[in-house]
């Protein structure tokens, strides 16, 4: 009859180990769901457990609240059949040994909690946790029968528990959820989108198209801007003759029209096609400020959504951005838009050449290239500084204006361990060596990046 009663026991001990893991696989699994998911899934069968799992998704703080209850009871009822049972095959053991009664006895209690203890937690609690966190779809709907009928039948306690935790959380000012958040903000979408790419769910040139765009919105009219050092313009009395030569010599289309040749002054915009309006008789003698039109003026801190919709507005998708004083700070095309989502686009009148070109185990890179797009290129993570640019860096750094041939090592940013990066904080990042190539006046055009090594690492300004 003991003989019976310890195996009913150990069946029992099982049993319920079982249904501690079947209450944790229902937890993970519907925290680890998107409602997307759910919902494809219910669109899709239609069948009675995807139905099952789209109601307790919907009712998320209630089934876990059941899934708690269901622990807990089932663990505690373990733990009461368990221990005994199993400190009864033990205890012949240490008779058999000579120990005395009651060193049996506490010696066969504390490996039967061990053991117990442990069995449960692995057999009921890590291992449907890691299946629920790995299968979230599969592991809901395998549980979601038996989740629904425990929480039919024990609704009122369940409620009655969930009811005094979620005035518990009301009185320290949080207002509970009964579902899970489901939007994402443009930071988390990209962090997901570029965790897919690197465990190949996305293309990786789909992931950074949509990786930039999610980024497009932060970017304001100064990161888009083509600065006012490389803008190409024209003056008031130029003639339509003149802006045919400008338009095949720069293979731009259109230009800023400027009063005295100051850049503050734009009256205007005007496009190439416009002088085909003109008769050729009357080119060598027509001036640009009567084709000029007015185009937006927007400031430098205009976001790149609401800059692209001024753009749009307009017809020739071009802007002129000034700065806090009212100066032109540079201009903004269509293409630059562009540019910021797709890459770089070029056609057969382009001769520009990429702003980060592979040099040996070096990069080429363009002195105007932002500090971001640096990071993006070769990973360099730059501190923080009054400077936008890589030239404008390297200029920060010098003290001086920069001349060709200096050398300086990029100074190191130092990462907080919880800066939200993709990149392990724990790795140690490159060092790079920068040499000014070419000087355009005063700017810095082109610059050398040299990869230091460990035995190169000392600091050097030329």
């Amino acid at each position: 009859m003991q003989a019976l009663i310890l195996v009913a026991s150990l069946l029992g001990f099982i049993a319920l180990t079982l249904g501690t893991a079947l209450f944790v696989a229902a937890e993970f699994s519907l925290t680890a769901l998107e409602r997307s998911t759910v919902d494809n899934d219910y669109r899709t069968r239609g069948d009675l457990r995807s139905k099952q799992v789209r109601n307790a998704h919907r009712t998320l703080s209630f089934q876990l609240s059941g899934a708690q209850l269901g622990i807990t009871i089932t663990t505690l009822v373990t733990g009461y059949i368990a221990e005994p049972v199993l400190a009864q095959l033990f205890a012949p053991a240490f008779d058999a040994a000579g120990l005395p009664d009651g060193v049996t006895s506490a010696i066969s209690l504390i490996l039967a909690l061990v053991i117990a203890t442990s069995l449960s937690m692995i057999l009921g609690e890590l291992i449907p946790k890691n299946l629920a966190i790995a299968k979230p779809l599969p592991t809901a709907r395998a549980t979601a029968g038996p989740m629904s009928l425990f929480s039919a039948m024990f609704r009122w306690l369940i409620n009655a528990l969930n009811g005094t935790a979620n005035w518990v959380v009301r009185r320290v000012g949080v207002e509970p959820a009964e579902e899970l958040r489901s939007a994402r903000s443009p930071q988390e979408l990209g962090s997901l989108v570029r965790n897919s790419a690197r465990h190949g769910a996305l293309d990786p040139g789909t992931a950074a198209l949509v990786d930039r765009s999610l980024q497009f919105g932060e970017r304001t009219a100064e990161d888009l801007m083509s600065p006012r050092v490389t803008v190409e313009s024209l003056d008031v009395h130029d003639t339509v003759r003149d802006l045919i030569i400008a338009s095949s010599r720069t293979g731009y289309s259109r230009f800023p029209i400027l009063d005295g040749g100051d850049l503050d002054n734009i009256v205007g915009v005007v496009h190439v096609k416009q002088a085909f309006t003109v008769a050729m008789a009357d080119r060598a003698s027509t001036e640009l400020g009567s084709l000029a039109r007015d185009v937006p003026v927007v400031p430098a801190s205009l976001d790149g959504d609401s800059l692209m919709e001024q753009i749009r507005a307009d017809g020739f998708q071009v802007a002129v951005v000034v700065d806090e004083y009212g100066g032109t700070a540079g201009i903004v095309t269509t293409e630059d838009l562009i540019e910021e989502i797709v890459g770089d686009v070029t056609d057969e009148h382009d001769d520009e050449q990429a702003d980060v070109q592979s040099d040996g185990d070096g990069y080429i890179c363009n002195g105007l290239l932002r500090i971001d797009e640096l990071y993006d290129a070769i990973g360099y993570r730059a501190p923080e500084g009054q400077f936008d640019t890589l030239g404008g860096l390297l200029m920060f750094e010098l003290g001086r204006i920069a001349a060709e041939g200096d050398v300086i090592d990029l100074p190191e940013r130092v990462v907080a361990s919880d800066e939200d990066d993709d990149r392990s904080n724990a790795e140690s990042e490159q060092r790079w060596r920068a040499r000014v190539v070419r000087m355009e006046g005063r700017r810095i055009d082109v610059v050398a990046l040299t990869p230091i090594n460990g035995s190169d690492s000392e600091a050097s300004h030329g």
